[in-house]
């Protein structure tokens, strides 16, 4: 009876200590499977018509940057942009159609990086040259996506860094938590 109690026990160890690792492996593969859905979400951004800035964003724009300076303004297919000096950083600020503050990108460097993402770039890409580094910091009140380097992204703040190695250029997003995923070639 000791010994089926033995077994029994030696058992139920083994099956916990299993279900803890496929617990880890699902978690990470449910990260990864979330942020890939994600990604299939997008909604098309709407086009902005014309070639100057609206009023409506420069009005925003002066009510949530009252300090900038060096203001110049331009327009893309989607955005109205203003870049400009805060505090002796030079920022850029999307606006959407609805002349709505999208976010803003502003640069970082590599030590800005969460630590396990900076150890993991650094495994994981040796030998790559670490270029820039930019933040995009997210209007969390404006439901509108956001495209960098050609490629819609979910509005959430991310860092993203730019490596490169011989011929190849590449594009990791990074997110404050530290979780590094691969995000576009650079051409």
């Amino acid at each position: 009876m000791k010994k089926i109690f033995i077994l029994l026990a030696a058992s139920v160890v083994t099956l916990a200590a299993n279900a803890q690792n496929i617990t880890q492996v699902s978690k990470k593969e449910m990260k990864h499977e979330k942020h890939q859905e994600k990604k299939n979400e997008r909604k098309e951004l709407r086009k902005l018509e014309g070639t100057e800035a609206s009023y409506q964003s420069k009005e925003a724009f002066l009510e949530a940057f009252p300090n900038a300076t060096d203001v110049n303004w331009s327009r893309d297919k989607f955005y109205d942009i203003a870049s400009f000096n805060l505090n002796g950083i030079h920022q850029t600020a999307y606006y959407d159609y609805k002349s709505e503050l999208v976010g803003t990108v502003i640069p970082k460097t590599f030590s800005d990086l969460p630590a396990s993402a900076q150890k993991w770039i650094d495994k994981k890409y040796a030998g790559y040259e670490k270029g820039r580094v930019i933040l995009f910091d997210d209007n969390e009140y404006n439901e509108t996506d956001m495209m960098l380097y050609g490629l819609q992204f979910q509005d959430e703040d991310n860092y993203f860094i730019e490596l490169q190695k011989g011929t190849s250029d590449i594009v990791l997003q990074v997110t404050p938590e530290g979780n590094v995923f691969y995000f576009t070639e650079v051409k």
